[in-house]
């Protein structure tokens, strides 16, 4: 009789536990919002979709270990205060394009990036201060038409 009592603890131990005995699934490689941002360019609008960045951890990781994104898919860095300072591409495994934009929308600055292994790694500082920023695919503000000057309107 004890032998089936505890028998029986041992099944119900492993039923209770939540996970059937089995490996916890990972979490999604992204966990972030998505949205849209609107580009108003001299040739109309052009709307991209985009990753919400918008606490410190996800835009630390940005888009580390990334190994493509779409001709209109990028990540949205943004701040809920006026900063400066400059971003690296630290374990990032694909080149980048990232436009600064302030707190009106209006696009400041775009720089290309080159990925990088090991450091050290080239910090890409725009020199002045901005609100927030978008990463595309190396050349896809070109492809897309998109300049300093434009304005960019983030949706959630």
């Amino acid at each position: 009789m004890k032998k089936l009592a505890v028998a029986i603890l041992i099944v119900l131990a492993t039923a209770c536990s939540g996970d059937g005995g089995q490996e916890p699934e990972e979490q999604p490689d992204s966990a972030l919002r998505r949205g849209t941002a609107i580009v108003e360019t001299d040739d109309g609008a052009v709307l991209l979709r985009v990753e919400i960045a918008d606490t410190p951890e996800s835009r630390e990781k940005g888009l580390m270990g990334r190994e493509n994104l779409d001709d209109d898919e990028g990540m949205v860095f943004l701040f809920f205060e006026e900063t400066s300072g400059g971003f690296w591409m630290k374990n990032t495994l694909i080149p980048l394009s990232i436009a600064f934009f302030g707190q009106d929308g209006r696009i400041l600055e775009i720089l290309d990036m080159e990925p990088c292994e090991e450091d050290p790694c080239p910090i890409y500082d725009p020199g002045l201060t901005y609100r927030g920023a978008v990463e595309m695919d190396r050349g896809a503000f070109d492809r897309l038409g998109i300049e300093v000057g434009d304005e960019i309107r983030v949706s959630p």
